[in-house]
Parts: structure tokens; C-alpha cells; sequence
């Protein structure tokens, strides 16, 4: 499975403005966390999952999101390619994040905030978790 963007839309008259990702078919979600990144000199990374796919949505501001596909999970290439994807609230989208990816982000707005979407309960998870230091892939500017 690939790396996909899944578009949404926005609709606005009198009554205020509407957001949606009709789309984005969220039945095999089990959890979600709300991630708030008041820095964007600050870089987060590197999280990877063999098992659970992730589904990322911008609620304020705008991200650069990451991706690698990891090669080996006790020690992957350093110098994976990189997927870079920029969500940002004013675009409703949703980025889909099969198994096998590690996952670094940036806010490029102070204040950003986004959702993160897993189809594994955090029991599960917590048993799916492989971190890397934030410098560890050598692509990541």
C-alpha cells in the first residue's frame, strides 16, 4: 500500500464555513490524539510502525510531514529516501500512512495543530513502536 492524500473541501456561506474529507472512511480508526507544535524550529521524529497505518489531518496552521519506509526495524539505512507532504488547515486533506513508514513533522506555523488517527488501540501500540533520534535519517534537512 501506498502513501496517499486523501482531499476534502470546504464550503462557506452566512452561517460560517465548513470543513470535510467525505472521503476519508474512517472505520478501521480506533484511537486519535491531538498534537499542538508551538515551535516551528522544532523538529519531531522519528516514530515507525510495522503493524498500525496512521491517517494525519491538520486542524490550525500547516505541517511538513515526513515519511520513510523503513528497510530494517532494528537498523535502517540512515540514507532512506524521504516523502515530504505539506498539510495545511486551509486545504482540508487527509494523509494516509500505510504500515512501515517512520514519520518525523515540523510545524511552518507557530501554534499548529494536528490529528493523528491509528487503527490500533493504544494496548496494541504499544507493543508496535520503534523511535529513531530525530538526526538519524541523514535526508531530513
Amino acid at each position: 500500500m501506498e502513501v496517499k492524500i486523501i482531499d476534502g473541501g470546504r464550503h462557506s456561506d452566512r452561517r460560517g464555513t465548513l470543513d470535510f474529507v467525505n472521503n476519508f472512511d474512517m472505520s478501521e480508526v480506533k484511537r486519535m490524539y491531538l498534537i499542538t507544535h508551538p515551535d516551528p524550529s522544532i523538529k519531531r521524529g522519528w516514530r515507525a510502525h510495522k503493524l498500525e497505518q496512521r491517517w494525519f489531518y491538520v486542524l490550525e496552521g500547516s505541517f511538513e510531514i515526513s515519511l520513510i519506509k523503513i528497510d530494517d526495524w532494528v537498523t535502517p539505512s540512515p540514507d532512506l529516501p524521504l516523502e515530504v507532504y505539506v498539510l495545511s488547515a486551509d486545504k482540508p486533506q487527509v494523509l494516509h500512512v500505510p504500515v512501515g513508514y517512520a514519520s518525523g513533522f515540523k510545524a511552518l506555523k507557530p501554534n499548529s495543530k494536528f490529528i493523528i488517527y491509528g487503527d490500533a488501540f493504544i494496548s496494541e501500540a504499544k507493543n508496535d513502536d520503534y523511535q529513531y533520534p530525530t538526526d538519524y535519517f541523514t535526508n531530513w534537512k
